[in-house]
């Protein structure tokens, strides 16, 4: 999408010139004025990144990590100060909530959404347990779409092309029925773009893009004080696979004589450029369909008073097949239906008084999430040197019921200085039930079934219940010096509930070491954090120099990982536990700062600092206690959290050339992300060492509300590792994914 342009056809941005408006604390307020470390991304900010959908904002903002890939083109992954989901399957909750129009989206599948009508994103770093509840751990994303205008007609559209033979068409329109009363929004977008990924041994094309969205946006405003919106929103996906590349040799096991064989070397085209391997015929690709509908009431009960009620239904289906170990044998192939519904509804009463403002609510969620999945293995094993065929099926259901009552309180003790409190108490019922069995060719490998809970011992064998429940207070002070400088002191707890382990074929999956004893652990615990920082903000040089600074300390506990293998000397082939890996340690700094030093000329830059480490690692895998790894050839406790990289750092620069009545505008950025990990276990093929990263546009703004637009993303075709796939237990399998290559684009738009 272009930037919207003023009167003039200047490229407007919220950030130049007038105060950013967020809603990070459930209500409208000046960004300069949130003691909350929140970055806010208008659509001229998303343009201006090349943004098409979330992924676009990878790398700018700091010490925010957004994982996309693993096989699946749909689904986005937030890592937020070095914590994220730690598997990518639905029994797994996010760390990061993301949030459209105040709607909690409850799976990452579906969540990576296109940005074509959004007026703004807002990025909150930390937990924000009070006010937004569970799975916040890490941090929440605010989706903000464009309203319709009651009083004016305005619509918009744009077309581009680009390399690869993408195109890309936006439209938008709004336009009042009934004169400051009624109003209807449309919106809808359709991209496509060929495969970046070749397989050289068909020459068929994979890691495309064929999308359309819209969105439909009615608003009321009978009288004054009361006023109501209805939205919804359908995504169609269709696409062929997307593809990594294995980064260790592809094993295949023999059941006897014992041993094992290399099929497929490490890196087996040389070094990555876009080739890979499958064994996906061309009808085995990705489908969403994803939709939702969301009701929202804003009625002022007096002039303090407010009541507002969120209410959301969505229901996403995806279906798409994954060649896990990216080569021709079936090693890892699976295929993955999933149907999920989701009903919602928030109740909030806000105070707006003039030293003591608060809101209070409750909150519901109940969530439906059907699976079925199916496993291709028929390389994974042979015996007596001959081929052995496996195929594993996999049925599970997963009900998840959450409530939730909160309040929050901010008093001013004098203009200058405030104090905010909160708490909230979130609880959460959780049932779960498992089937899995296979085929094989060998007798000992056919009709292995498993049960979750049944073929538990007992009593484990009728507990597919679980309750989780928390309380997630939050303290903060501030102080104003003056109406441009903010100064803040904040403590937060935050808590990401517990499950079951969506992965368990045995109970082999289920088996882990406590107080030295192999022991099946039916379900793992929730995890929490106190995070403790200090920040500031501040408007200089009117409004020339704008700058924002935040040191933050957390210590996690029960920190989440799922991780490959079991107890060492089990059988080991095939098993995915999840443990509750103990205590992380994180700290940092996070600066953002945007400079006009011309009239002409803008800067912004950003930079985070994170120091990760895990201060105790139970690995459930080993025996006796006390010895630790999630690095399986390191010591005690040598290895990192997964996408953390220790630097994260953005500068761009935008430049504005008058041309007699038009404008021409100059964009150059540059961002870097440090060496990281993209596993629990650290393994060096699934190590990314950091990248730079430099983009480009030009765009040409004509008086009437014309534009033409030219940019290169990654004009240094640089090959950088985006997420991983770790399954050493079965095949040892261990699979990269990458960033796009150099792309370049050129389009045209206009808006009145």
């Amino acid at each position: 999408p272009a930037p919207q342009a003023g009167p003039d056809g200047v490229i407007a941005d919220a950030r130049e010139g007038d105060d950013v408006v967020v809603i990070a604390r459930r209500r409208e307020e000046r960004l300069l004025d949130v003691p909350i470390a929140v970055s806010a991304l208008s659509q001229a900010d998303l343009a201006k990144l090349q943004a098409i959908d979330l992924s676009g904002i990878q790398g700018a903002i700091p010490n925010v990590n957004l994982v996309q890939g693993r096989g699946s083109t749909t689904s986005a992954n937030f890592f937020i100060r070095g914590i994220g989901q730690p598997d990518a399957l639905q029994t797994f909750d996010p760390a990061v909530g993301v949030y459209v129009d105040g709607v909690y989206l409850s799976r990452i599948q579906g969540a990576l959404l296109n940005l074509f009508d959004v007026q703004r994103v807002e990025v909150l770093r930390g937990p924000q347990g009070t006010l937004y509840g569970k799975n916040t751990i890490g941090g929440a994303v605010n989706i903000v779409t464009r309203k319709p205008d009651l009083g004016n007609f305005h619509a918009s559209a744009d077309v581009t092309y680009g390399a690869f033979d993408q195109v890309l068409l936006n439209g938008y329109a709004t336009a009042p029925l009934i004169a400051d009363k009624l109003a209807l929004s449309l919106a809808g977008t359709y991209d496509t773009r060929e495969g970046l990924v070749t397989d050289p041994l068909t020459g068929r094309r994979f890691n495309d893009r064929n999308l359309w969205a819209g969105r439909g946006i009615l608003r009321f405003k009978p009288v004054d004080g009361f006023e109501f919106t209805l939205s919804g929103d359908y995504t169609r996906q269709r696409n062929a696979a997307t593809l990594g590349y294995p980064t260790a040799p592809l094993l295949r096991t023999s059941l006897f004589p014992a041993g094992a064989t290399v099929l497929v070397p490490a890196n087996p085209f040389g070094p990555y450029n876009f080739r890979a391997a499958t064994s996906l015929t061309p009808a085995q690709g990705q489908r969403l369909d994803h939709w939702g509908i969301g009701f929202t009431a804003n009625i002022d009960l007096t002039d303090t008073l407010q009541f507002v009620s969120i209410t959301g239904y969505r229901k996403l289906d995806p279906s798409f097949f994954i060649d896990i170990d990216a080569s021709q044998f079936f090693l890892g192939d699976v295929f993955v239906g999933v149907n999920q519904k989701q009903f919602s509804q928030e109740l909030q009463l806000k105070y707006n008084g003039s030293r003591l403002k608060g809101v209070f609510g409750l909150y519901y969620l109940n969530e439906d999430v059907r699976s079925n999945q199916t496993a291709f293995g028929n390389d994974i094993f042979s015996f007596l040197g001959g081929p052995v065929t496996f195929t594993r099926l996999i049925n599970d259901f997963q009900n998840t019921k959450s409530y939730a009552a909160f309040g929050q309180l901010t008093y001013d003790f004098t203009d200058r200085l405030g104090f905010t409190a909160g708490l909230r108490y979130t609880r959460e019922d959780r049932r779960y039930n498992r089937f899995t069995t296979t085929i094989s060719s060998l007798a000992a490998l056919n009709n292995l079934t498993f049960r979750f809970p049944d073929n538990l011992p007992a009593p484990l064998n009728a507990d597919n219940l679980a309750s989780f429940d928390a309380f997630t207070p939050s303290f903060t002070l501030s102080f104003k010096p003056n109406r441009d400088t903010l100064v803040y002191a904040s403590a937060n707890r935050g808590f990401k509930s517990g499950g079951f382990n969506g992965r368990a074929n045995s109970v082999n999956d289920l088996t882990l070491v406590v107080n030295g004893t192999p022991t099946i652990v039916n379900r793992f615990r929730p995890e929490t954090v106190w995070t403790f920082e200090i920040g500031s903000k501040a408007s200089l040089a009117d409004g020339r120099v704008k700058l924002s600074a935040a040191a933050f300390y957390s210590d996690y506990s029960d920190f989440q990982a799922r991780v490959g293998g079991g107890v060492v000397g089990a059988a080991n082939t095939g098993v995915f536990p999840v443990i509750n890996a103990g205590r992380l340690r994180i700290w940092g700094i996070e600066l953002e700062t945007i400079v006009k030093p011309t009239r002409a000329l803008t800067l912004t830059g950003s930079f985070g600092y994170l120091d990760a480490r895990y201060l105790r690692f139970d690995d459930g895998r080993r025996v006796p206690p006390g010895t630790f790894s999630c690095n399986p050839t390191g010591a005690a406790i040598t290895c990192r959290p997964a996408f953390a990289p220790p630097i994260s750092a953005r500068l761009a620069g935008d430049y504005v050339v008058p041309i007699g009545t038009n404008k021409l505008t100059l964009g150059l950025e540059g961002r870097f992300i440090d060496k990281h990990f993209l596993s629990v276990d650290n393994r060096p093929g699934l190590t990314e060492p950091g990248y730079a990263l430099g983009n480009a546009y030009v765009q040409l703004d004509f008086e009437r509300n014309f534009y033409v637009r030219g940019a290169v993303k990654n004009f240094s075709d640089t090959r950088y590792r985006t997420d991983g796939q770790e399954f050493s237990s079965v095949a040892n399998i261990q699979t990269a994914y990458f960033g796009d290559p150099r792309t370049w684009t050129i389009g045209a738009g206009f808006r009145f």
